[in-house]
Parts: structure tokens; sequence; C-alpha cells
């Protein structure tokens, strides 16, 4: 009987063990997949006085405060007046770039509103519905921390505080 309780709690732990690997395995492989998208290789780039937004058509070197750039895998890039330009972009790739699929973006950057510095824009905050202003009118307000994005939320009357995934052309068409 004792012989019988320890193999019925061996095969359990080899059971719960094999779960454990397999539920490991899966995390890596999504997190694999995610940061494939955006492996971040790329350091942002200046734009030129030539440079001019895909969505708007203005010169984006004159609105160094709120710059944004997408940088693709294949070594091109595209610069924005703004990140509500750049989600536009973004979202309809194929209407702006129809050469190009999201799996090959490298890297997005975004303008920190606080610090002026570019910032990762997977990982930033977005403040939606403030009293600020950026070139194209109402704009999504770009933060690194999420303090910095709620400090900024209550100083400048916005309404949220959003991240990539959660941005879509709903949220994009309300600003407009």
């Amino acid at each position: 009987m004792k012989r019988t309780r320890e193999k019925e709690i061996g095969l359990l732990l080899t059971r719960t063990r094999s779960r454990s690997l397999s539920l490991i395995l899966a995390l890596s492989l999504s997190l694999t997949l995610f940061t494939d998208v955006y492996s971040g290789d790329r350091k942002p780039t200046k734009p030129t006085a030539k440079d001019k937004c895909p969505v708007c058509g203005m010169f984006v070197a004159k609105y160094p405060d709120f710059l944004a750039e997408i940088l693709f895998k294949d070594g091109s890039s595209a610069f924005f007046d703004g990140t509500k330009d750049m989600f536009k972009y973004y979202l309809n790739l194929k209407k702006y770039q129809p050469s190009k699929k999201i799996s090959d973006i490298d890297s997005i950057y975004v303008t920190d509103y606080y610090h002026l510095t570019l910032i990762d824009g997977v990982s930033a905050y977005y403040v939606l519905g403030s009293d600020i202003y950026g070139p194209m009118g109402r704009e999504l307000i770009p933060f690194e921390k999420e303090a910095d994005a709620k400090e900024f939320m209550k100083d400048h009357q916005g309404k949220s505080v959003l991240r990539l995934k959660e941005i879509n052309e709903k949220v994009i068409k309300s600003l407009d």
C-alpha cells in the first residue's frame, strides 16, 4: 500500500513538473513572439529639414517636442509630427505603406512630454483628452513613466492613461 501511494505521489509530481514546464515554454514563446515585433535594435534618428509626416504632409523637424518615429527592420523609417498621426499610420499601415506589415516594425519612438526625449513608444503611457494641443490639434501625450502620465492627467484635464495596445481607430477618431 505504501509503495503504491509513493508511486502515485511520484506520478503526480512528474505531471505537475511537466505542466509547469509546458506553461513556462508557452509563456516564453509568447513573449518572444511579441518582442520580435518590436525588438528595438535600432536607435531613433533625427529627421532632416525635408522629412515630412506621411499622414498630414507637415515637415516634422519643425516640431521636435512632438516628434514620433517608426523604424522598420529593413532600415527605413517614418517620422511624424505627433503621436496621433503616428497611430493613424500604425493602425492603417496598408493605406500609408502598403508594402509593410506590423511585423516589419523594429522600433517605435515618441517624445516624452515632460523630458522632451525620445522614449520607447511600445512601453510608453499615453494621456488621452488633455487640454494640451500638438501641431495637428488634440493629441495623445506620451510619457515614459506612469506616475508622470497620471500627474499630467490631473493637471491638464486628461480623461485616461492608455498603453499602445489599448489605442485603436476609435480612440484616434475621438481626437479629430
